[in-house]
């Protein structure tokens, strides 16, 4: 019976009868933000003849992107948090998980595009232009999005290649890798290694890409001798350096440590990750960002 069972019981964040209105109200407010901050950013930049640069191309893909895996999350969440019934079906649960899946890894592949950028324009800027053309923007954005979703459906078929059995209970509050393997039957540890192995090559590999490149460009910085010339890079750059900071921080927490060691705190993380970063970034990058602010003014 509990083979045929057609659905998963989600925990979420809390079982306090007390806490679930007030969470509600906070995560409501949280994803009107989020969509109002990103859509508006993207907008901006669209309407904007002087922000149709390669930097602002792919923050509004990166916009795009959050507003997306945001989405993927939330409206479930406050849905219940709202009525109470936390059920998801298996096909709704796998394509919850490969949906966030494949815009997680997208976004480490564009913040690793938005590296090279700022290395390209600080260190090499007489050669920004060709370098950085609208072709090879797109290149960057759409092998962003094939690596994205190859190694989104090799997490998925990992994640429920296995036969599932007894309450079908997710201490989650939403389809995630670690609690949905803890309700399998079979054998999970080869399902662990390849998850733990991809996750590492696309994590450290797009993180190795954002290191190399802003080594280079203090370097570059360094050797400036105007200090204002200095400040104008340092400024360019410490918007990409928060957000990189705050999303790879958190991702590394939850998917490169072993299974074991994942407990109830995972759910704090990911709160931060899945639906405070995607608020949070629209403002790193427009609230630092002249350009920005005077194209929002006009």
């Amino acid at each position: 019976g509990n083979h045929t069972q057609p659905k998963f019981i989600l925990l979420g964040i809390t079982d306090t009868p007390w806490a679930q209105a007030p969470l509600f109200g906070l995560f409501l407010l949280i994803y009107i933000v989020t969509l109002a901050g990103n859509i508006g950013l993207m907008v901006l930049v669209w309407v904007t003849p002087s922000l149709h640069i390669p930097m602002y191309f792919f923050l509004t893909h990166f916009s795009l992107v959050d507003v997306c895996y945001s989405t993927v999350i939330s409206p479930k969440m406050l849905m219940d948090l709202l009525f109470g019934n936390k059920t998801i079906s298996w096909g709704g649960c796998v394509t919850q998980f490969h949906l966030f899946a494949l815009f997680v890894t997208v976004e480490c592949y564009l913040l690793a595009a938005m590296a090279y950028d700022r290395h390209v324009a600080i260190c090499h800027p007489l050669s920004y232009v060709m370098v950085m053309s609208p072709r090879a923007c797109w290149q960057l954005v759409a092998w962003s999005y094939l690596m994205a979703s190859l190694s989104a459906l090799i997490y998925t078929s990992c994640t429920f290649g296995g036969s599932f059995c007894g309450p079908r209970q997710v201490d989650h509050f939403f389809c995630d890798v670690s609690p949905v393997l803890r309700l399998t039957c079979s054998d999970t540890q080869g399902s662990e290694v390849a998850i733990f192995a991809l996750a590492t090559a696309n994590g450290l590999g797009t993180s190795v890409v954002i290191l190399l490149s802003y080594g280079r460009v203090l370097r570059a910085v360094m050797g400036m001798r105007s200090a204002p010339s200095k400040a104008r890079a340092f400024h360019t750059c410490a918007s990409h350096l928060v957000s990189v900071s705050v999303f790879y921080g958190t991702l590394f927490f939850m998917y490169l440590q072993p299974a074991s060691r994942h407990g109830s705190r995972d759910k704090v993380v990911s709160v931060f990750y899945t639906v405070v970063s995607p608020m949070l970034n629209p403002f790193i990058y427009s609230l630092r960002n002249k350009e920005v602010k005077a194209a929002l003014g006009k």
